[in-house]
């Protein structure tokens, strides 16, 4: 619909795998398969502010997060299983995340999705092998993981006042978690698998009790 578009933001050369706001600056990230992330002002005549990743030296990015805690910073989850954090000024790599190597054998790295908790200075990944794990963004060394559905982590929520993380996975189930426990406080099975595929999203409201869901077969849920 043309009158509610306000604007198109072209300079990605392939897919768009995620995006993030922020409305510190009101300043939008992009992750893209061409490998590159962006960093930009809509508004402006020449939108984008920044590139980063731009020689792939990390891999091809697949999620980006302002963190919440320092807005002057921004992570990245790669196909690699490698998570960057980056300061969006100088576009340099401030902290990489110490990949987890578990009996001597790589796992399957892949990161489908990466959140910034609000308040606390902790990066939190989902990952393809059904894990989630925290990460300390001062240290870069891993706090917590844990195998938290029975397929692919596929995303990741933090409430707004960062007590629940809501996973979403290809086990068509939503699982709400406390963040102080690292358990599961709720099951909701929410949509039907497609072709091995079920829940690509999910969100929390930011001031209402309510989360959503989005998944393969084609439908968007809220659940009170």
């Amino acid at each position: 619909e043309p009158n509610v578009l306000a604007g198109t933001l072209i300079a990605h050369t392939d897919a768009v795998w995620g995006l993030a706001y922020s409305g510190v600056k009101n300043h939008l990230l992009s992750c893209s398969a061409d490998g590159t992330i962006r960093l930009w002002n809509p508004p402006e005549k020449i939108p984008c502010i920044c590139t980063y990743n731009g020689e792939k030296e990390h891999g091809i990015p697949t999620s980006v997060d302002f963190i919440g805690c320092d807005p002057a910073h921004m992570v990245a989850s790669f196909n690699t299983g490698s998570t960057v954090i980056y300061d969006l000024e100088t576009s340099q790599s401030v902290v990489m995340f110490s990949s987890q190597v578990e009996s001597g054998v790589q796992s399957n790295n892949h990161i489908n999705k990466v959140v910034s908790h609000p308040t606390l200075p902790v990066t939190i990944t989902a990952h393809e092998d059904r894990h989630i794990k925290f990460f300390d963004n001062k240290t870069g060394k891993m706090i917590h993981s844990m195998v938290a559905h029975l397929d692919a982590v596929t995303s990741l929520a933090v409430d707004p006042n960062g007590i629940y993380l809501m996973s979403g996975s290809h086990d068509c189930s939503i699982r709400l978690w406390n963040l102080d426990s690292k358990t599961c406080v709720q099951e909701i099975t929410a949509h039907r698998k497609k072709l091995d595929e079920s829940i690509y999203d999910v969100a929390f409201h930011p001031s209402k009790a309510y989360i959503a869901s989005a998944g393969a077969d084609a439908l968007a849920k809220v659940f009170v």
